[in-house]
């Protein structure tokens, strides 16, 4: 399967990493950054806060490539995108997976640079090191993916990203997913309308699994939305927010159509 192989790349990457920066030095950053974070910012969870807010949140992502898309040609450079982004949307994904989303921790940090709003680390998480790096490059949230976590791990990386003061957007795509996320009384549930397996699209899973999604829960559909009858089908399903890549990436202009489907 892809996700398999994604997997498995991932694991031979972190060694460079932690070769550049060791586990132990990046824990010490990352908890540096937390005692000189200002008293008025600690507990604030920033990202959570940007999507449980009233009305659709957007989620503006940005990513180089993927597997189903291969590389993505931008239409507008990084500069503009963010500052479309500072202007339309919420929150802001980047992704940091090298091989096969062309990503990487460096655009994450020159985004910090140029956005105050609350950026999610998307990356296939598997240790610890990635955690505490993703504190000290800029990200005030992470992606959890049930379908390549255990429930040991789910629960012990969850535990460690709200010591970290990361929120944590929990990925699942089906019910199994769901009710072990529900499980560990997670705040922020995210669908993957595309099928990690085998990168297939259907809308239809947002809808079917937010029968499970209790009202108290920030709700997140992700993947596969590009037209205005995509977002209206899943504002029906009480979708909170949407995390939005391909359609971004590929306007001329993502503030136009990000503000448009808020309002639609």
């Amino acid at each position: 399967m892809i996700l398999d192989e994604i997997v498995a790349d991932k694991k031979k990457r972190l060694p460079q990493h932690k070769a550049n920066i060791s586990e132990q030095k990046m824990r010490e950053m990352a908890e540096e950054m937390i005692k000189k974070q200002p008293v008025e910012k600690k507990g604030k969870n920033a990202f959570y806060e940007a999507l449980a807010k009233p009305g659709i949140s957007i989620i503006g992502e940005f990513k180089k490539a993927s597997p189903s898309l291969g590389t993505i040609e931008s239409k507008i450079n990084l500069i503009d995108r963010i500052e479309e982004y500072n202007a339309s949307v919420d929150a802001i994904s980047c992704l940091t997976e090298e091989d096969h989303f062309h990503g990487s921790v460096d655009y994450l940090k020159e985004i910090r640079k140029m956005s105050p709003l609350p950026i999610i680390r998307k990356d296939f998480m598997i240790e610890e090191y990635q955690f505490y790096e993703a504190k000290v490059i800029g990200a005030d949230a992470i992606l959890l993916i049930a379908a390549i976590l255990d429930d040991a791990q789910l629960k012990d990386f969850y535990d460690l990203a709200t010591e970290l003061g990361l929120d944590a957007l929990v990925e699942t795509h089906d019910e199994r997913e769901m009710e072990r996320a529900l499980k560990l009384n997670v705040e922020i549930i995210g669908v993957n309308n595309r099928d990690l397996r085998d990168f297939t699209i259907r809308l239809d899973t947002t809808r079917r699994l937010s029968k499970m999604v209790p009202q108290d829960k920030v709700f997140v559909a992700e993947s596969g939305i590009v037209t205005d009858d995509d977002v209206r089908f899943l504002k029906e399903s009480r979708v909170d927010a949407f995390l939005i890549g391909r359609a971004f990436m590929e306007a001329e202009n993502p503030r136009e159509l990000a503000l448009r489907w808020k309002k639609g």
